[in-house]
């Protein structure tokens, strides 16, 4: 029997980055439901505050290299890919310096949010999907965790409904 095919979006994981209680949970319920039997695959931002030397990110050039359109501009997609050893599991993060590459993650050092928090969310689920089907991976579940990934199952069911990636999601 062919495994379940489980993708996690998240905006925050453990060790990754850590702002809220999300982030240990998004660290734990993939490795729980790996060990069930279920095949996982990892996404989530490369926020400018996650260390790249220390996490040992590496780009994949193979799934780099794509353009998101966010209102008529073109904006590069770097993906990068980390591994947690002690659970195997890689981890995915999509790279864009215009939207990720800041000190703080979903506001400024006054605490306002960025004004531009929409096209980030935006760049980052069409982002997503696009890097899924780069993969060649077609989830039978698609789990987010947080705002930032809201947009998703939305995006599945309508611009994304006809493509046989998603056609079981």
């Amino acid at each position: 029997m062919a495994k379940t095919k489980l993708l996690i979006v998240t905006h925050e994981m453990s060790p990754f980055l850590e702002l809220t209680k999300i982030a240990e949970i998004t660290r734990q319920l993939p490795q729980a439901m790996q060990e069930k039997g279920f095949e996982i695959r990892i996404l989530m931002p490369k926020f400018g505050n996650i260390n790249e030397r220390r996490n040992r990110l590496h780009e994949v050039i193979r799934l780099s290299g794509m353009n998101i359109v966010i209102d008529d501009t073109d904006n590069p997609l770097i993906i990068k890919v980390a591994s947690i050893p002690a659970a195997r599991m890689q981890v995915y993060f999509l790279d864009n310096e215009e939207y990720f590459h800041r000190k703080h993650v979903f506001n400024d050092a006054k605490g306002k949010f960025f004004e531009d928090n929409d096209e980030r969310s935006i760049f980052f689920c069409i982002g997503a999907l696009e890097t899924v089907k780069k993969l060649g991976w077609a989830p039978d579940i698609v789990h987010c965790h947080g705002w930032m990934s809201a947009l998703i199952p939305t995006y599945i069911k309508t611009n994304y409904k006809n493509d046989p990636t998603f056609k079981n999601s």
